[in-house]
């Protein structure tokens, strides 16, 4: 029995974290663990998940990504961005976007992300 399915398709928030994840070279999508992860050959970005310590507290309209290893101190020091659960111990970052939707502050995050883990030829494409 796998994961249960812990998103609504036509939540706009994920739309919109859809749209801005795909178009990354390469990007793709694939359910794991119950929710969508965006990947280039490895995850960049889950929507939704819980803040570490707090498991039982779903926070559906999260955005889980990898920070920029120069910007993850400032981003820690803001009280917007939360240790998740799980991927946490591995450096990455949240932030609810239920509660926050500045949708450059978004794209830029993803980008970050996506440069951590994309192939160089992915990231030649970006920055063609």
């Amino acid at each position: 029995m796998g994961h249960p399915i812990m998103f609504d398709d036509v939540d706009p928030i994920l739309a919109q974290v859809r749209s801005r994840a795909l178009a990354l070279p390469e990007a793709t999508e694939k359910i794991a663990h119950g929710r969508p992860t965006f990947r280039c050959g490895k995850m960049f970005a889950m929507y939704g998940g819980s803040r570490k310590g707090q498991t039982r507290l779903h926070l559906d309209s999260a955005l889980l990504f990898i920070p920029d290893p120069s910007e993850r101190e400032a981003l820690v020091q803001d009280g917007r961005f939360f240790v998740p659960a799980y991927v946490g111990a591995y450096g990455w970052l949240g932030i609810d976007l239920a509660d926050d939707r500045d949708w450059d502050e978004v794209t830029e995050l993803l980008d970050a992300s996506f440069r951590q883990i994309a192939p160089k030829r992915a990231i030649a494409v970006l920055d063609a």
